[in-house]
């Protein structure tokens, strides 16, 4: 089969993606453009701000990652653009980009979920070495993923149909998706935006058992023996409530031993002096940290990254999968991964990420994503819009 060249477009939050991947399973160029510096200031994605962002950047970032691969507009076979879920106005900047390119060039257009995405990433990543191809390793199935990043933590049970992929529903966050919980604590320790990261690094410098963190245990009324329900709802029903996470509650407890131990003129103190650094470096972070916001960060970053592993893989076992997928933003916290592959080798299941770059969001996924619909021809029609919380199915 000849090569196909997909161009793809994200634009669900705060990044803005453009890339070409070579049929499904080659990126030959992925470029993005950060919000992050505009967000700064106000300590989380401005919604707004970010559409405007957007388009501003949307032409400039197409045109350089066609350009990187070589490509032009004539010479791809088509277009995809991420759907949902995401901000509205956001996903409504690539849509409409993509749709107006599509027309002029009368090529096929592919709507992409963005969680799938993510799950594509993985896969991409894993061809682009040589696995799950002909020559490489083979993926069994089912596979578990698990999507954990700023907006979203999520478990899909997948089954593959064809070239298309099936997901099932088995976990969600009933509050703070993981992200965002990393994101606001560091806020609240005056530690900046995007938090994810600076926790992820500092943490190695703390004790991770100084403070002692329990996460929610969330219980639910059971409504598997209701008689309007089928077996089959019932038993989605009750795996969904076995494996769903909870983070506002680690959020609360963190905010509450600041203010038990006195911590808020010194977490003052650290927010102006890193204000006055454009770029802090490691060595800043340390220099305005104390031994206290040390363990705290670590104690915090163990407890989330226990919860993450052991729900994931207690639902592994439960649903008896042969293949673990991590993926999302989040997935580029280095203990996360000490840990998952550590439980994941005592579980004999092979777990699997995307490489650090392809965690966060990027376009490369989108297009890798959208090439089994481009075989299925599954093609999206002019009319579609964007759908804040579209789910995967």
């Amino acid at each position: 089969m000849a090569d196909t060249y997909i161009l793809g477009i994200e634009s669900s939050c705060d990044e803005t993606g453009a890339a070409v991947v070579r049929s499904g399973e080659k990126i030959v160029s992925n470029v993005v453009a950060s919000q992050i510096a505009m967000h700064q200031p106000y300590g989380g994605v401005v919604p707004e701000l970010a559409s405007r962002e957007h388009l501003r950047a949307i032409v400039p970032v197409v045109r350089r990652a066609l350009a990187d691969a070589g490509q032009t507009y004539q010479s791809l076979d088509a277009l995809a653009v991420t759907q949902g879920p995401g901000l509205a106005g956001a996903l409504l900047v690539g849509i409409s980009y993509a749709k107006a390119l599509a027309f002029a060039l009368d090529k096929p257009l592919i709507a992409v979920n963005h969680l799938e995405g993510h799950i594509h990433a993985v896969l991409l990543e894993e061809r682009q070495k040589g696995g799950f191809s002909g020559a490489g390793r083979e993926l069994n199935f089912p596979v578990l993923a698990l999507v954990v990043s700023g907006g979203h933590t999520h478990l899909y049970l997948a089954e593959q149909s064809g070239a298309n992929w099936t997901y099932r529903n088995i976990g969600r966050t009933r509050d703070d998706a993981a992200g965002e919980a990393f994101d606001k604590v560091a806020k609240l320790l005056g530690l900046g935006y995007p938090g994810g990261p600076v926790i992820d690094r500092l943490s190695s410098h703390g004790d991770p058992a100084a403070v002692k963190f329990s996460l929610s245990q969330i219980k639910h009324r059971d409504r598997r023996d209701s008689p309007t329900l089928s077996q089959e709802t019932r038993q989605e029903w009750g795996t969904r409530q076995q494996f769903d996470f909870s983070y506002s509650g680690i959020k609360t407890a963190v905010l509450r031993y600041v203010e038990i131990h006195g911590m808020k003129s010194s977490i003052d103190a650290r927010r102006r002096a890193l204000a006055e650094i454009s770029q802090p470096a490691m060595e800043d972070y340390l220099a305005h940290c104390d031994r206290q916001a040390l363990d705290l960060v670590a104690s915090f970053q163990r407890a989330m990254v226990e919860d993450l592993v052991s729900k994931t893989l207690a639902a592994a076992r439960a649903c008896n999968v042969a293949t673990l997928f991590v993926t999302g933003g989040v997935a580029a916290n280095q203990e996360l991964r000490q840990h998952f592959e550590l439980g994941a080798a005592q579980e004999g299941l092979p777990v699997y990420f995307p490489s650090r770059p392809l965690s966060t969001d990027n376009a490369a996924m989108i297009a890798a994503a959208a090439y089994p619909k481009f075989l299925a021809r599954d093609f999206a029609a002019m009319d579609f819009s964007a759908e804040a919380g579209l789910a995967l199915r």
